[in-house]
């Protein structure tokens, strides 16, 4: 290996196994390779084997200085607890040999110089601290979302964790007021809180979680500074340095060099027919739905939401992923195709981004993920919001009450309501609001990643700062 290869810096990025967590840790790769980084980008056994079967081999393609390694699954199961407690007990002593072989100067890369590590895999920091070098955590969560997990410790205090009974999940206990959280909005519920409340072994994981970014040398976050201002400016009174570096995908839209384009992480295979059906749509026209990775429902609740589309009356694309019904394959209603013909688009999967973009698209029902939040911001799309867990519902609340590009459906799903909500969004007085405030919010989220833009500032400052090379401006 050259000297100049060998001198490149090395960042080992470890993002937590899960669909969202990947999408925004992969972009955050992308543009440090841009910037004369060597990437080691880790993903699980099977879900590295999951990507190559849904994709091109090129998207994950062997590249001299963009490699890509992967760890024993651990004891990974179907239900959130023994995923997140293999997180925790299974991954640390693989990713600790891996890395340890990295820097073996037979291993043909650079002594690894960084380590960047998703917000919620803390094992990462015995092996930094080790190697003495710095431990960078991403988080790819909202910052209003991370200061409300902050606050779990406060909430035991106060009384309000763990609900007494299952009687304490009623409204009244869901209702109640959290107003006392410095930087935060002063109408959060209990229910607009990271929900986990009710979960003691994930609640206890995301409690430590959030605690271990104490040690982590900076944290660099998918948001911008314009949007989350008062929380960003609360979070770094408490933790080490903040580097806002959202919304990524615009970031990543100033590099020239897009030789990493087809590096592409999706679980699920892409279905670009969708893009030519949007072509024969008028502007503005289409309602996308898509619910995300990981939500699930129950078949009643698809009827509903399949009825409340079709009654609507608008065009649509629907995502419908072959797991999301709970335990069974997912049943339409009937009667329900022949009620849609012509106005409506069904796919297992879809390039998010792309359907974003098009000018056909009005408006976006989504779970609220963090990702697919920052992309309907980036792109001027106001939201139907229905969250399912974790982060989403404080990213609801933010989307409704202080964005002002959101309206909420509530927790039972009901056709009438769908129907409603979908012709407010798309062409009442309150969808225009939405709209002009959407309109808004691009063009924030463009400034910070523009040439100059905070955003795109705060990427020359972590590198400079804190990640060890200076590079040239983009």
């Amino acid at each position: 290996m050259g000297s100049s290869t060998r001198s490149k810096p090395h960042a080992v990025c470890m993002p937590l196994p899960a669909q969202g967590h990947i999408n925004a840790m992969i972009k955050l790769a992308k543009l440090l390779h841009f910037k004369g980084f060597h990437i080691t980008f880790i993903y699980t056994e099977s879900i590295y084997n999951r990507i190559l079967a849904s994709s091109s081999p090129d998207s994950l393609p062997c590249s001299t200085d963009f490699q890509f390694e992967t760890i024993p699954d651990g004891m990974m199961a179907g239900d959130m607890v023994s995923f997140f407690e293999s997180v925790r007990d299974d991954f640390a002593d693989p990713f600790g040999e891996l890395v340890k072989r990295l820097n073996e100067p037979s291993s043909g890369v650079p002594p690894v110089s960084c380590i960047i590590s998703d917000s919620f895999t803390s094992f990462t920091l015995g092996v930094a601290a080790e190697l003495g070098i710095p431990d960078v955590f991403f988080c790819s969560v909202s910052a209003c979302s991370y200061l409300g997990m902050l606050q779990y410790d406060e909430l035991i205090r106060r009384g309000l964790v763990p609900p007494e009974s299952e009687r304490d999940l009623s409204n009244s206990y869901l209702e109640t007021s959290i107003d006392w959280i410095p930087g935060m909005i002063k109408s959060m519920r209990v229910k607009d809180l990271p929900n986990f409340l009710q979960q003691d072994k994930i609640f206890k994981y995301f409690k430590d979680e959030v605690q271990s970014a104490l040690q982590a040398t900076a944290i660099i976050m998918n948001t911008f500074d314009e949007l989350e201002f008062p929380v960003l400016n609360r979070l770094s009174a408490i933790f080490p340095p903040i580097y806002t570096l959202g919304p990524l995908n615009l970031l990543y839209d100033h590099i020239p060099d897009k030789s990493l384009k087809n590096v592409r992480s999706s679980f699920w295979k892409e279905d670009h027919d969708c893009l030519k059906w949007l072509g024969d749509r008028m502007p503005q026209s289409v309602i996308y739905i898509n619910f995300g990775s990981v939500a699930v429902f129950k078949n009643q609740q698809l009827i509903e939401f399949g009825w409340g589309i079709a009654n609507s009356g608008h065009d649509f694309l629907w995502v419908i992923r072959p797991d999301i019904v709970d335990g069974d394959s997912a049943i339409l209603p009937k009667g329900f195709l022949r009620e849609i013909e012509g106005r409506g688009f069904l796919t297992s999967w879809c390039p998010q981004e792309e359907v974003l973009t098009h000018s056909s698209i009005g408006g976006f029902l989504t779970h609220c993920g963090w990702n697919s939040t920052m992309e309907s911001m980036s792109f001027g799309v106001p939201v139907l919001c229905y969250p399912y867990f974790g982060d989403q519902q404080t990213n609801c609340r933010y989307l409704c009450d202080e964005w002002g590009i959101g309206l909420e459906i509530g927790d039972d799903v009901r056709r009438e309501e769908v129907a409603e909500k979908i012709r407010e969004l798309m062409g009442g007085e309150k969808g225009k609001d939405m709209r002009r405030n959407a309109a808004k919010l691009k063009e924030n989220a463009t400034k910070a990643s523009e040439v100059g833009g905070s955003s795109f500032l705060n990427l020359e400052r972590v590198i400079k700062e804190v990640l060890g090379k200076e590079r040239s401006c983009i």
